[in-house]
């Protein structure tokens, strides 16, 4: 039976020195079921003369429209494909990535959009590091906290797009982030462990350049996704947008002997606001402990069954009462002694669910008298919370692998993941740097889903 008809849109405006790798990262995909059409605004560079280099193969539209998102929209209604991407026109996809996506929609039926691993790169093409943010599907997060879903890897299934609606035309940033949290909150997310795009980041792309705009419409949009007035994203996103602002009118207004302390200054100052949101608005910390407590939410669904791994410190009390809450309504609640735990709780059928998971006890390493400086409140280890629906489907959890601390809670001696000095390199993972005059990308090999998972803090879009 053929696999299902991948329908790729590329938005142009005058990106014709980069556009050709693009098309040829899509022409060189090994599945055979693509439509591609590159939907351009009316360049006035090379662009149209080397679309018609591919004429054959791609379908080129060039016409006035409203902007980016437009474009995409426009593409996506004109496509026949029952899964869409789009790609713009200075990124490029990996080696496989699209059969990656069909895959991926394959093991999970229900996702609405599948996403995986990617790498930024430089102006030139040279793959500078992995994409640090990506990490199994979290909706909490997506909504509250971090757009953690490299964009050049996300494929959307047409029919939930048509049930939330296509992009946001009002949006210029973070319409791709929007997208994810609509479709987040009607179906689960699909994470796949391999490496299917890149960015590319250079100082004109439109990510960095936006500034306070930028920052203005991620915090108008976390608002309205969260209710909240200022949702712990807009705390990350703005602090850092303005603290580039304040550095560079520190340098210009104050004199040279004080301007290195006061831009440190201001550097640790919003760093510091930035990494502690970052770690504890959600109550699950990037090693893997919990406070008392921890927020998830939960995509719709029937038959739904919360399922939490974790492990409690017996050395500290004998028992942790552990209690679900949604809202008012308790969901479950049960009471588990020193060690492993596996914990089913059945979830109401019905829409998206948040979830607090509150603690009884809790424990500051500091303050235990045995050397550590970790002054975090931490409740137990959780290892991982996912969902499944129904009888035979697993949802997309987050999974997360123990951590040596220093307060002797947890003695793990395992080698899990992937040193420092191995997080990001391209080597690893048998990437090729590109040929300056081919456009060629290679790649091979899976990503392990354990390591080197990181809080997300900033999305980077072209």
């Amino acid at each position: 039976m053929p696999g299902p008809l991948v329908s790729i849109v590329t938005p142009s405006l005058n990106q014709g020195r980069f556009i050709r790798q693009t098309i040829e990262s899509v022409l060189a995909q090994d599945y055979p079921h693509i439509e591609y059409a590159v939907i351009d605004g009316g360049s006035t560079d090379e662009t149209a003369a080397v679309a018609r280099d591919y004429a054959s193969r791609v379908r080129f539209v060039c016409e006035p429209d409203r902007g980016q998102s437009h474009a995409i929209n426009k593409g996506f209604k004109m496509a026949r494909g029952s899964v869409l991407f789009w790609l713009n026109s200075d990124d490029v996809i990996l080696p496989g990535a699209v059969r990656h996506a069909v895959n991926g929609f394959a093991e999970n039926p229900r996702a609405g959009a599948v996403y995986g691993e990617g790498y930024l790169m430089d102006e030139s093409g040279r793959i500078t590091r992995r994409f640090p943010y990506t990490e199994p599907f979290n909706l909490w997060k997506l909504v509250y906290l971090s757009d953690y879903i490299l964009q050049q890897t996300a494929y959307f299934r047409r029919e939930a797009i048509e049930q939330v609606g296509y992009l946001r035309e009002d949006l210029h940033y973070a319409m791709d982030w929007d997208l994810l949290i609509r479709i987040g909150k009607k179906f689960p997310l699909h994470y796949v462990a391999e490496y299917m795009g890149v960015l590319r980041e250079y100082e004109a792309a439109k990510t960095s350049a936006g500034g306070a705009a930028r920052a203005a419409e991620i915090a108008r949009l976390l608002r309205e996704h969260t209710g909240l007035r200022l949702p712990p994203g807009a705390i990350i996103y703005g602090l850092e947008t303005y603290l580039r602002r304040w550095r560079k009118g520190i340098a210009e207004s104050i004199p040279r002997a004080l301007a290195w302390p006061s831009r440190m200054a201001a550097s640790l100052l919003c760093g510091g606001i930035i990494a502690r949101t970052v770690e504890r608005a959600q109550g699950w910390y990037g090693d893997g402990w919990a406070a008392r407590r921890v927020r998830y939410m939960v995509s719709p669904g029937a038959g739904r069954v919360l399922v939490v791994a974790g492990w409690i410190p017996a050395s500290r009390w004998r028992n942790q009462r552990l209690t679900i809450v949604e809202g008012r309504r308790t969901l479950g609640r049960r009471e588990f002694f020193g060690g492993d735990f596996n914990w089913r709780v059945p979830l109401p059928d019905g829409g998206v669910l948040a979830l607090e998971i509150r603690a009884s006890r809790s424990v500051v390493p500091a303050l235990g008298g045995r050397g550590s400086g970790d002054r975090r409140r931490l409740a137990y280890f959780l290892r991982s919370v996912g969902v499944e629906y129904g009888a035979a489907e697993a949802g997309a959890g987050d999974a997360r692998r123990p951590a040596l601390l220093s307060s002797g809670f947890c003695e793990d001696d395992s080698n899990d993941g992937p040193s420092a000095s191995d997080r990001g390199d391209y080597r690893r993972h048998g990437i090729d740097l590109r040929d300056p005059a081919a456009g060629n990308f290679k790649a091979s090999g899976r990503r392990d889903a354990s390591g080197d998972q990181q809080m997300g803090r900033a999305d980077h879009r072209a």
